[in-house]
């Protein structure tokens, strides 16, 4: 729907290499759509590229992680009435082509995920990463009754009642913007679905998960979906519309 208010949130840790880059790919895509660039505790030009290519920034005093850059960006959104908010990582690997499939699966959805693994590109994971993200597909397309492939994606649109939800409360913690967050929505009774996409290589920066942080993968997901499930958070009028 063209009429819908949309805003790309791009979260951005050290990314002046890309952000650029990226802002302009994203302009392309959908020139329709605004950007907010959250800048989270950056220490080189990130947020100075960032604005000359044309997006608005919000700069974070401290290293939050995703979670706490992507909750300022639902609160901004929140604030100004936008009806879509899509996440869009600032490292080049979700590509902007894809943001047209993500917004039409919002007409029947409050979140759409953009799966790696749901047939479409080549991108594969692999040691204790591609275990965990197995095991919590499986749990997730239970929860949420419906099948899920790709739960750790952060390539997602998200509509009115998931921006609700997450203005009020959106989780901070490790894995807690994946994990967590689609706890909440499936306890919000959000209608979940995903669409598949095509997952590029990082244009520049260095990866936010190192190499032993990838081998302690699997039990921290599982912490995660564990406190997920037990916590209890805000929720939205079920009977609102999607």
């Amino acid at each position: 729907m063209t009429s819908r208010r949309v805003l790309i949130v791009m979260p951005a840790l050290n990314e002046s290499a890309s952000v650029a880059s990226v802002i302009e790919q994203v302009k392309r895509a959908l020139p329709d759509g605004d950007l907010l660039v959250v800048d989270d505790g950056s220490v080189d030009d990130t947020a100075r590229l960032a604005r000359a290519a044309g997006a608005e920034v919000a700069r974070l005093a401290v290293n939050l992680g995703v979670g706490g850059a992507m909750r300022t960006g639902f609160r901004y959104a929140a604030a100004r009435g936008y009806d879509v908010v899509v996440q869009v990582d600032a490292d080049g690997q979700h590509d902007p082509d894809e943001l047209d499939a993500l917004l039409r699966g919002l007409d029947d959805a409050d979140i759409v995920i953009g799966s790696r693994f749901a047939g479409k590109g080549s991108y594969k994971a692999s040691g204790p990463r591609k275990y965990a993200m197995v095991a919590l597909s499986l749990v997730f397309s239970r929860l949420a009754k419906t099948k899920l492939t790709d739960v750790t994606s952060g390539f997602k649109a998200m509509g009115p009642r998931a921006i609700r939800l997450f203005a009020g409360y959106y989780p901070a913690e490790y894995l807690g913007d994946t994990v967590e967050s689609l706890v909440m929505a499936i306890r919000a009774k959000l209608t979940i679905k995903e669409i598949p996409v095509v997952m590029r290589e990082r244009a520049g920066g260095t990866p936010s998960h190192s190499p032993v942080k990838s081998a302690v993968y699997l039990s921290r997901a599982g912490l995660a979906l564990l406190l997920a499930l037990v916590r209890r958070r805000p929720a939205v009028d079920s009977s609102d519309s999607a």
